[in-house]
């Protein structure tokens, strides 16, 4: 029984009442619950990694976000070849690079092999990107 409640314990499962005392289900109910929570993976403390390889092949969108402006309908409609829409964020500073419009980094442009390229200066700690999605 000693067993159980320690396992029961390393899964995150309280093993009795506030008091102390065991479970009111008795012994076999704790020996259910034991078997319930023995093949949950992933949880704080746990050496193996969770098996998540099943969503490895999700496609996720990434935007890079140069800067944002707004205007009036007026506005928009002379705008014509050569026009120049004037941002609000300001020249050299970091841009934000979202992963299905949610903020996962900052960083800067650069140019490889004629292409444009995000070298990143900050990642959203996984904790914050967790909070937010709440």
């Amino acid at each position: 029984m000693a067993a159980d409640n320690e396992h029961l314990q390393e899964a995150g499962e309280p093993t009795g009442a506030s008091d102390g005392k065991a479970p009111s289900g008795g012994a076999g109910s704790a020996e259910q619950a034991s078997h319930a929570f023995s093949s949950v993976k992933g949880q704080p403390g746990d050496t193996q990694p969770a098996k998540l390889d099943f969503i490895l092949d999700i496609p996720l969108e990434i935007t890079v976000e140069l800067g944002r402006t707004k205007m009036l309908i007026h506005d928009l409609l002379k705008l014509g070849q050569g026009s120049v829409i004037e941002l609000g964020k300001p020249a050299g500073d970091t841009l934000e690079i979202l992963a299905n419009n949610r903020l996962i980094a900052k960083g800067d442009v650069v140019v490889m092999n004629d292409k444009y390229g995000i070298r990143l200066t900050e990642v959203i700690s996984t904790i914050e990107r967790l909070e937010k999605l709440k």
